[in-house]
């Protein structure tokens, strides 16, 4: 189950839960996000990671999220171009309090455009 938020509409990500462990996000790209290099911004990037990651894990009992962000590091590798981008994250350790996990960006050629890592807290 994944927690609906207007913003995740706004940016229009459909989402692949592939396993328990593994989330996929895909992001159309659309004109708001791209920079003046004409490449999609490294914000809209990083959000993107930060979704999947974030989405890996199954909200609570209340249905509302049961992590936050407690560390993000996004690294870009090349300049995103291209009609989609798609966030493939993995969760890389559960612990009690803090979870680990990790996340490759693919642009609709395949390639990698940037890696990312994130921290997620319990709440």
């Amino acid at each position: 189950m994944l927690i609906k938020q207007p913003f995740d509409e706004f940016l229009k990500f459909h989402y692949e839960r592939v396993s328990k462990s593994n989330m996929k996000v895909t992001l159309p790209v659309q004109p708001l996000f791209i920079n003046s290099a004409g490449l999609v911004h490294g914000g809209i990037i990083s959000t993107l990671a930060d979704v999947a990651m974030g989405n890996i894990f199954e909200p609570g009992e209340d249905q509302l999220q049961s992590v936050v962000t407690a560390d993000l590091k996004v690294t870009f590798l090349k300049g995103a171009t291209g009609e989609y981008l798609i966030a493939d994250a993995h969760l890389v350790k559960r612990g009690r309090t803090l979870s680990h996990t990790d996340c490759l960006i693919y642009n609709d050629q395949d390639q990698v455009v940037a890696k990312a890592s994130g921290i997620f807290a319990s709440i």
